[in-house]
């Protein structure tokens, strides 16, 4: 009589461990991440699939990495709600916490800024003095788009801009003798110390995370747990060496409130 039950037990059990083994994998879902157009889109992969790939491990979620060419296609899709996490500006991050709710799950240290630099044989001391010369920026609406807007007020004083795809390519062209200016991410300068830096831009929030509200709650939380003690495990500590950060912090919709404003009269806005 007990072998029988046994017997008839097994199949029952059998489907339980069945069931256990795959329910997490049942669970799992594909989020895209998408980084700021910024570099090009080889470098942009190769500098955070790292990021990517250590969310997937904590999140047990497929963490995707995306990449876009330049920031016309970049804030199209955005508007379209077309990415899950977003590491990008003050301005975009402050965009759509007001206008698509998403969530900001934690930010880069510090605060960042955009420097107009000039080629190593081109001597500019004000901006108004490239009025009608040539300046290679990210299109609009990159954050340096934005902050030349500033700049240069009135559309008739005004540099002629020449739009390029990421800033490497802007850097490129400005040392070839394209264009008398460029503007740029003021990091990049560590690397091209032989440009002339004409003005830096007041400083914004550095890039922050957030997330689309199609991702759940326990994932957006486990995001954060994962970026905010990144510096306290093995693989956090990896994971920031590879993609060159010291860490993450912090941060509210306070931190970005306003920034938004910076793209008043941005097509889409």
């Amino acid at each position: 009589m007990k072998a029988s039950t046994t017997r008839r037990a097994a199949p029952w059990l059998l489907g339980l461990a069945l069931a256990l083994l795959l329910a997490p994998h049942a669970r799992a879902a594909e989020y895209t991440l998408v980084v700021q157009p910024i570099l090009p889109p080889e470098q942009t992969r190769a500098a955070f699939q790292p990021l990517a790939d250590y969310l997937s491990d904590v999140t047990g979620h497929t963490i995707k990495l995306v990449t876009a060419r330049n920031f016309v296609t970049y804030w199209e899709t955005m508007r379209r709600g077309g990415y899950d996490l977003i590491l990008d500006a003050a301005h975009f991050t402050d965009f759509r916490v007001h206008r698509m709710d998403y969530r900001i799950l934690a930010k880069q240290p510090d605060t960042v800024t955009f420097s107009l630099v000039t080629a190593p044989d081109v001597l500019v001391f004000d901006p108004e003095d490239l009025i009608n010369h040539t300046l290679l920026t990210l299109p609009s609406p990159s954050l340096g788009a934005v902050r030349l807007a500033e700049m240069f007020p009135n559309p008739v004083r005004q540099p002629r801009f020449l739009d390029a795809d990421d800033s490497i390519v802007a850097l490129d062209r400005l040392l070839k003798g394209e264009a008398a200016a460029a503007m740029v991410p003021t990091p990049l300068m560590n690397a091209y110390p032989m440009l002339n830096v004409v003005t830096t831009t007041e400083p914004a929030p550095q890039v922050a995370l957030s997330a689309a509200p199609g991702v759940d709650a326990a994932t957006r939380q486990a995001i954060t747990g994962a970026l905010l003690g990144a510096e306290r495990t093995a693989a956090g500590r990896a994971m920031l060496q590879a993609i060159n950060l010291p860490g993450f912090e912090a941060a509210s919709t306070q931190t970005y409130d306003g920034y938004h404003e910076l793209l008043t009269g941005v097509w889409g806005y």
